[in-house]
């Protein structure tokens, strides 16, 4: 096939350090070269890409003329390529200038879904699916459009699962350093249970003030912060964790953090919102709690959880070969789907 796949313009794929989606767009066009299927990515102008990679003239996309140069870009190259299929990643208006062409288009949401903009897109459309990448995000588009649940994967053979580990294991916080993401309720619960936490991930832009208030007067000898990390240092920090802490105060859509702690046989203890329950098999690869307290209550409760096992669910539900496999299906699917609307008309 002739896929064309489109990233948001910020951050290079693959990323150094933060940059979940990028990510998932590596693992994604890595895998479809490596079987023979020719792949243009639009992405940010430094990326590292094993097939074509076509730059954005703009990698801010702030104002709308950047917006348009970038869309711009996308249309005039897939337009005149004669694409099998365009898969986007990025902005649902890049899309604008083709919805109403017949070229098979899938639009791939990692983020909370804006519903007026889908049922625009929808009315003006012809062969737009849409994917979720968990299914509490693919519900929410379900009501408009064919929509599929396709789970975020990671590389196993980068993460090295650790089965045995002593009792003095820390726990790990891997993040963004803001509210939402629940460091502070993270070095709370890390303190109730008497546990060491460390603590790794990039202080978000405007969250300095949260980080000086309230996380780095709590630093100590158990409860550190090393900042962010590489792939090597994650990979080091998710295998040597007694857990991963997710006590979110937002709807996380995925967290690809924790399908990379359950590749290390690490179990999570998250917080039931988002995709939180649907990731987390309580009492199998990690719990579900509500409260701080709870989130206490389970972490002297780890050693239930066979490390062996979180590994394996990792194997079956997020590994790259199982996300490659569901997007062919539905590159098919929707290739079949434009033939035979074609074939009607």
């Amino acid at each position: 096939m002739k896929i064309a796949i489109t990233a948001d313009p910020l951050i290079p794929v693959p990323p150094v350090f933060y940059g979940g989606i990028e990510r998932i767009i590596h693992l994604l066009v890595t895998a479809l070269s490596d079987q023979g299927h020719e792949v243009t990515l639009f992405a940010h102008p430094d990326s590292k890409v094993d097939c074509k990679l076509i730059g954005y003239p703009s990698t801010t996309g702030n104002s709308r003329i950047d917006q348009l140069q970038n869309t711009w870009t996308i249309n005039k190259t897939t337009l005149s390529n004669k694409f099998d299929l365009v898969h986007s990643f990025g902005k649902l208006s890049h899309l604008l200038p083709m919805l109403p062409l017949s070229i098979p288009k899938l639009m791939s949401y990692q983020r909370e879904p804006t519903q007026a903009q889908i049922k625009k897109a929808v009315r003006l459309s012809q062969n737009l699916w849409f994917t979720g990448c968990s299914n509490y995000i693919a519900d929410q588009i379900k009501p408009y459009a064919p929509t599929y649940a396709v789970y975020n994967a990671v590389e196993m053979n980068k993460y090295i699962p650790q089965y045995e580990l002593p009792a003095s294991a820390p726990l790990a916080f891997l993040g963004r350093i803001e509210p939402i993401k629940g460091t502070h309720l993270a070095i709370q619960a890390a303190l109730k249970s008497g546990k060491a936490l460390v603590i790794a991930g990039n202080i978000s832009p405007g969250h300095q003030g949260y980080f000086d208030q309230q996380i780095n007067p709590l630093l100590n000898a158990t409860i550190t912060y090393i900042g962010p990390v590489n792939d090597h240092q994650k990979n080091e920090l998710l295998r040597n964790s007694a857990a991963l802490l997710m006590p979110i105060e937002w709807d996380e859509p995925f967290g690809i953090v924790m399908a990379e702690a359950l590749a290390c046989g690490t179990p999570v203890i998250g917080f039931k919102r988002g995709a939180v329950p649907e990731i987390v098999k309580h009492g199998i690869n990690g719990f579900s709690c509500s409260t701080v307290d709870e989130m206490a209550d389970f972490i002297h409760r780890l050693p239930e959880i066979d490390r062996k096992e979180v590994r394996m669910d990792a194997e079956l539900r997020f590994s790259s070969e199982v996300m490659l496999s569901q997007y062919l299906k539905i590159y098919a699917d929707l290739i079949h789907y434009k033939r035979s609307t074609l074939l009607k008309s």
